[in-house]
């Protein structure tokens, strides 16, 4: 049993031609970049922040910005690498696939899940909580508790839009469950389409905080910057999920900044997304590494000036006793006076920040289980493309229920944990998957090379498992749980099917059809 048979090369690349059955190639450069910052600013810019500041790092929150990002960079290099030499859809499943073989590739593909489906969950349940806040700010309504809540969560505030619902318990999140199906539907309208509404998006949230950055750099406190990272005698706060003990290792000091980086990685989580869709660029080879490059450093930017303003505005603590998930707007009404206004848009731009999140993780995901479908490994149905719009709209729809299962029923707390785990473990297979194709295959052509490769692998691999490290135990028995489930499907079914070990090539030489052309 060969579990580390490798898929050639040429014969990915064959699988990448544009045919009548393929995906259909629509996105330039510019909605390449639009899809990694649409990816990349949604849900850590505005939650992230406030919560790795105020439980760990304290102002220097931007050094642990600057950890995340060195270890996405040098991991965004080798993806671009890895997307300019096999430009087709599945992203680290199918980089893995060729250097280190099936068995790893499978695991990456099931990790991949945890990214992608699990944090379009956890996303759309953010969404559902400032959909309401939404509601309650412009038009005075909200949807109740019930309605909009996990069966597994019960209101226990006797303040806001719920206080007259004191004691209830969830039953369904409706407003989780709608948003999934609205873009469901806009993906398999088509890449395009969706990627002119993400453009929308990237533009309306991105001018939100630069307004934010903008005018509130008048407004910084430098008393709130000093001491700069969190001191072992900062004392204990009391959070509705227990105590905050700043005596704690990953609580202050640089270790918390370290902790704080794990935290605000998940930030950063979706620049990858934009090399699943490597197979409907127009010229990857050219694009995909600037698509990569450019919106994970333009990102990069905005966060550390961001949290540089925030935690300027008020103190790190404020995050965690009286602003809590509203940390940003919280912070805007308290040191930015005459500037309400902006604080109600904040609503607006999270909400646009979320939507472009899900539509991003849910097209990621589905791209990478249309390639491992057309590998054989898991059933032909993920590969099923519309006969119009030529996306996998059955498995849109599948996951479409799959997402929802979580988003309806399951409170973010669980499912949020194991995003970024999942998301730091492929990174780590990717930066070692360059070290080993440099090796194997040193006279493939590249047309993007990942510079001073010795150095940037390994140090994107040790940063990645430094943040793996610094995740509680919890985090690690869910993800230890989540790979023994795949290891039985692995062996139970794909195994017995793979393409590749059975000497199936799918080819890709028939001739486009002009009409399938734009």
């Amino acid at each position: 049993m060969k579990l580390f048979i490798k898929k050639p090369i040429a014969q990915l690349m064959a699988a990448s031609a544009e045919t009548e059955k393929s995906l259909k190639r629509t996105l330039g450069v510019g909605s390449l970049i639009a899809l990694g910052i649409g990816a990349i600013i949604g849900a850590g810019i505005f939650v992230r922040t406030a919560a790795a500041a105020g439980e760990h790092a304290g102002p220097a929150v931007t050094i642990s910005f600057l950890i995340a990002a060195a270890g996405c960079a040098l991991a965004g290099l080798c993806y671009a690498e890895f997307a300019s030499m096999i430009p087709i859809a599945g992203s680290a499943y199918t980089y893995s696939y060729a250097t280190m073989g099936e068995f790893i590739a499978w695991i990456i593909g099931w990790d991949l899940v945890l990214e992608y489906a699990l944090g379009a969950a956890t996303v759309a349940i953010g969404w559902s909580q400032y959909f309401n806040e939404f509601l309650t700010t412009f038009f005075n309504v909200h949807i109740p508790y019930a309605w909009s809540h996990s069966f597994m969560e019960v209101s226990n505030t006797s303040t806001g839009m719920y206080a007259a619902e004191l004691g209830t318990r969830g039953i369904i999140n409706l407003p989780a469950i709608l948003v999934l199906f609205l873009l469901t539907l806009l993906l398999i309208r088509g890449t395009a389409e969706s990627a002119i509404v993400n453009n929308i998006i990237v533009v309306v949230k991105v001018a939100i905080v630069l307004l934010i950055i903008g005018l509130g750099w008048h407004f910084i406190n430098p008393a709130f910057h000093t001491p700069y990272t969190i001191p072992a005698d900062a004392g204990k706060i009391k959070v509705s999920a227990g105590v905050v003990d700043y005596a704690d290792t990953f609580n202050h000091g640089w270790l918390g900044v370290l902790r704080g980086a794990s935290v605000v990685f998940f930030a950063f989580i979706g620049f990858d997304a934009v090399s699943t869709a490597a197979q409907e660029a127009k010229n990857p080879q050219r694009d995909m590494p600037k698509g990569i490059l450019i919106s994970l450093v333009f990102c990069t930017v905005l966060y550390i000036l961001f949290s540089h303003v925030l935690t300027g505005l008020v103190s790190y603590k404020d995050f965690l006793i009286q602003g809590k998930e509203a940390s940003v707007s919280y912070a805007i009404k308290t040191a930015m006076p005459g500037y309400g206004w902006l604080a109600s848009f904040v609503t607006v731009s999270i909400l646009a920040g979320f939507s472009s999140v899900i539509l991003v993780m849910l097209m990621g995901q589905t791209r990478v289980f249309y390639t491992m479908s057309t590998d054989g490994l898991i059933p032909s149905v993920f590969s099923k493309l519309h006969p119009k719009f030529r996306t996998p709209y059955k498995s849109q729809w599948l996951f479409f229920v799959f997402v929802s299962l979580f988003a309806g029923f399951i409170p973010d707390k669980y499912v949020g944990d194991m995003v970024s785990i999942g998301t730091l473990f492929a990174f780590v297979l990717v930066c070692i998957g360059i070290l080993i194709l440099r090796k194997t295959d040193p006279d493939i052509v590249r047309p993007f090379k990942t510079p001073a490769y010795m150095i940037v692998c390994p140090l994107g691999a040790i940063i990645c498992l430094c943040m793996i490290a610094s995740e509680g135990w919890e985090n690690w028995a869910r993800l230890i749980v989540w790979l023994l489930i795949g290891f039985v499907i692995y062996f139970r079914y794909s195994i017995k099917r793979s393409h590749v070990r059975h000497g199936k090539v799918e080819a890709a030489n028939n001739p486009i059809n002009p009409k399938f052309v734009e």
